[in-house]
Parts: structure tokens; sequence; C-alpha cells
């Protein structure tokens, strides 16, 4: 089995079903220095990403917390939870067949990381839209992206985003009246400021979920659930804070 085959096979056991590689050069010329592959893995050859679309993988992630007391009451448990599945099935299996491989999370590393969103619309995994998240054809909004792998190996097999852009063309455009900050707009799209200023200083609007990525007319039957939602925009505040005060 192709090596790209054997690490989708083992990501998609677990609820990882955004899977998609491409020459690690073609993300070279896009990436700004700072997030340039190569400064991690000098000499990498191509970038598997991995994420995941739709409720699958946090079901699995919640099985495993029902099953290990106190994994909830972590700092970040869903990214511990991320880091040790990735590592123990997917990364571990094909470093025992000899395969050079540096994952890089996009959370938590202090060091030097990756692009995720400019990484992953390269590959094929998403698009941009207006509402400051990327989307993608089937799952719409409800997508994260949760490693890369850096290989040693020749891969290049792209997402079925490759070329999408879909705000341009919506007819309804119903993000943009949901927000309740008047921070979506088009073609201007999302405005940081606008949004900032509202979730910390009114964040009962928004504590539970974001009005504009609910609304979205792409793939409302993947939305995450509300302990889903809740648990984000929960982060996302904690994120924010302080950069507000700042």
């Amino acid at each position: 089995m192709e090596l790209f085959d054997r690490i989708a096979r083992n990501a998609q056991r677990l609820g990882l079903n955004l899977i998609a590689a491409l020459p690690a050069e073609r993300y070279e010329l896009a990436a700004t220095p700072a997030y340039r592959a190569n400064t991690i893995s000098p000499g990498c050859r191509s970038i598997v990403v991995i994420g995941n679309g739709g409720a699958d993988f946090w079901h699995t992630f919640k099985a495993h917390a029902a099953g290990n007391p106190g994994w909830l009451e972590r700092d970040n448990p869903l990214d511990d939870f991320t880091r040790e599945v990735v590592e123990k099935e997917i990364v571990m299996p094909i470093q025992t067949e000899g395969v050079r491989c540096i994952t890089v999370y996009p959370f938590g590393s202090g060091g030097p990381t990756l692009n995720f969103m400019q990484l992953a619309m390269l590959a094929g995994l998403a698009a941009p839209s207006v509402i400051g998240v990327v989307v993608h054809p089937v799952f719409g909004p409800w997508i994260a992206f949760r490693a890369a792998l850096l290989i040693d190996s020749e891969i290049d097999h792209p997402g079925d985003a490759l070329g999408f852009d879909p705000c341009p063309t919506c007819s309804s455009r119903s993000c943009i009246s949901a927000c309740p900050a008047a921070a979506v707009s088009f073609p201007s799209g999302w405005n940081i400021p606008k949004c900032l200023a509202h979730r910390v200083e009114a964040h009962p609007d928004c504590a539970d979920r974001c009005h504009a990525r609910v609304a979205c007319v792409l793939g409302p039957d993947q939305r995450y659930p509300d302990d889903e939602l809740a648990y984000h925009q929960a982060r996302a505040l904690r994120m924010m804070r302080p950069y507000y005060k700042r």
C-alpha cells in the first residue's frame, strides 16, 4: 500500500477524515520565511496535512475522555488527545517502516511552525471565506487542521477543495446578517477588531458559537455538536482577551 494510503487509513479510523499531501517546494514558494517547512525539517520533500471535517473526531475524543477520568480537566484536553493519537496511531507506524517524519501541530509548540491555513488551501483541503475561517465543499466551515507531517518521500495528493472559491458566487450570504457585531461583509471579509471587541466586551452574544459560521450555507448537516461549539468558543475567547488588552 502506498505511503499516503497508509497514513489516510490510520487517520480516518480516528475521525481525522481530511487528508491531503503536497510537495514541500510548492508550500515553500508561498510561505513567508517564518513559516517555512525547511526551517523545521531541512530536506523534507512532502507535507501531509491532517484534519477533520464534521463531528467524527470530536466523538472519538469524547470516547477517549470518558475512558480516561480527569482528561477533560487538562488545560487543553483536545490538543493533548490529538498529539497522543497522531504520534501513536499515524506517525509511529510509518516511522517503524523507516520513513523520516517530523510532526508539526498548529497549537502549543512554542517554536517554528507552519501557516496551516495557507498549507490547507495549497493542499486542496480548504478555500478562503469572508467569515475568517476556511471552508470545504462538503463540510463547509466545520473543519479543523490538526497536524502536518514533514516527510522525506515525494507525495502529491491534493484534496477536493483545490480551486474552490464559494463566497463570490454565494447569493444568500446569510453569514453577514447573522453576525451580531456586524464584523462580516463582502467583499471585505472578516473585520477582526470589530469581532474582537464584541467577543471580549459582550461575549454572551457569542459565548457558545460563532453565529456567522453557523449561518454559512455550506455543510449545515456537518455542523459541530453544541458541546464542541462551546468548547472551541471558550478557548478562542481565552486567547482573545490578553490580545485585546494589549
